[in-house]
């Protein structure tokens, strides 16, 4: 475990482990799954203003795209007169050039801590004993391809979890690709959105990167896909909210 997060995951699996105890006797074997759902929803509810924020931002820059294009072909040997009409066109909006990415970099820790407890078989020096648990009979610290096979329970559990976690990533993936400015028609003029730098290379990655989540799940411990699965249908479903209250009245 890294000096950098090892006090806070210390905390954190002090934390999940008393809340499996309380759960224990109500829910039994799958108190420490529950004690995972419950607490990763915990955290995103506490940084969901900062990823609401985030949504703003990238929205923002999805609207202002064209604009900015038409700066850029205007003023893109004036890099000073540039840099000052995009200034006075963020203030005017409202917002910034960091504002879709800088409230997820502040969040980035926090959900490291939270991935690092779920996955490290050792805590504080002991044995993280979270992963002693299990779910039908699947210990949570054990891995997808360290199983009996496909057909086993081991494999049927680790590939149910890991279906959900696909819809998950499918979901927010769709939603993140309708916030970028989208191709232009054939025959559409210069300041379309399709002359946006980098819309079709960013379209290209908002399609692939989401399920880079599902392959590194495959990879980690079933107690670290719960809280992935958990995490991912989380921000799909705050995508969902933020679509719906983004959508003019009627």
């Amino acid at each position: 475990m890294s000096t950098l997060f090892g006090v806070p995951v210390d905390a954190a699996y002090h934390l999940v482990f008393a809340l499996t105890s309380v759960l224990t006797p109500v829910l039994g074997p799958v108190a420490a799954v529950a004690g995972i759902i419950l607490i990763t929803i915990a955290v995103r509810l506490l940084v969901s203003p900062l990823t609401f924020r985030a949504l703003r931002g990238q929205a923002a820059q999805a609207r202002l795209a064209p604009e900015i294009q038409r700066l850029r072909q205007r003023y893109g040997k004036q890099p000073d007169r540039l840099q000052r009409e995009l200034t006075a066109l963020y203030q005017h909006e409202g917002t910034s050039m960091f504002a879709g990415f800088a409230p997820l970099l502040v969040q980035w820790p926090v959900f490291s801590v939270l991935y690092l407890l779920f996955r490290s078989p050792t805590v504080g020096g002991a044995a993280n004993l979270l992963l002693s648990r299990d779910l039908l009979g699947v210990p949570l610290g054990s891995h997808w391809l360290s199983g009996a096979g496909i057909l086993s329970v081991h494999g049927i559990v680790f590939l149910g979890v890991l279906a959900v976690l696909a819809a998950a990533c499918w979901y927010a993936a769709r939603v993140a690709r309708r916030a970028l400015p989208q191709p232009a028609p054939a025959g559409a003029g210069r300041g379309s959105a399709d002359t946006v730098p980098g819309s079709r290379a960013l379209g290209t990655v908002g399609k692939i990167a989401p399920y880079l989540t599902v392959l590194i799940a495959a990879f980690a411990p079933l107690a670290g896909v719960i809280y992935l699965v958990t995490s991912t249908g989380w921000s799909a479903a705050e995508r969902l909210v933020f679509a719906a209250r983004s959508r003019p009245a009627g």
